[in-house]
């Protein structure tokens, strides 16, 4: 499919990249997961809208206009530095290639605690690390073998999924402009 579209469409590099994170395991599960109000799991109609439009790369902000929360860097239309921002610390992603160097910074502490350290990577398009999947795997059945249900086979990585597409959405609406929403 991928290289019929690289025929059929003029795709960016950008395009591409998203495109393959899209497809990923788990990528899409926040689609699925069940809003629970009660715990602050659930996505505001503006955020639900944002947030699919991140993901399906329709642009988001106006050429060049400056970021309204650090006041320094111009947004890009698809929302790029609204999710990378260093003024909003209260969500941000690990990229894939900084995994190591987490394992690294935190191996001798964790040695010397008897625990190990394992990084939860994902991008922001939902690619999930694949020692986060093992890990998430390993929650899943020891849920599984506690609530006997075909309905938690998926509910972990439903949840996380939800949980950083609603921190992406925050972060991107917090510089709508106010027109937009």
């Amino acid at each position: 499919m991928v290289k019929d579209m690289e025929v059929h469409f003029d795709m960016t590099v950008r395009h591409k990249v998203v495109f393959e994170c899209l497809c990923a395991p788990h990528a899409q599960d926040f689609l699925l997961a069940i809003p629970i109000d009660g715990l602050g799991q659930h996505m505001s109609p503006v955020e639900y809208h944002t947030i699919l439009k991140y993901r399906l790369m329709i642009p988001l902000f106006p050429v060049d206009e400056i970021c309204p929360v650090c006041r320094k860097a111009c947004l890009d239309s698809f929302g790029e530095h609204a999710v990378h921002c260093k003024e909003l610390s209260c969500f941000k992603t690990t990229a894939l290639k900084a995994s190591s160097c987490k394992v690294t910074k935190h191996e001798k502490a964790c040695i010397e605690n008897q625990h190990v350290f394992i990084p939860f990577a994902f991008d922001t398009f939902g690619f999930l690390a694949p020692k986060a999947v093992e890990l998430l795997n390993r929650v899943q059945r020891v849920m599984h073998s506690k609530v006997m249900t075909h309905r938690s086979m998926n509910i972990i990585f439903r949840r996380i999924s939800s949980a950083i597409q609603k921190g992406l959405a925050a972060q991107l609406v917090a510089r709508l402009p106010s027109t937009t929403m």
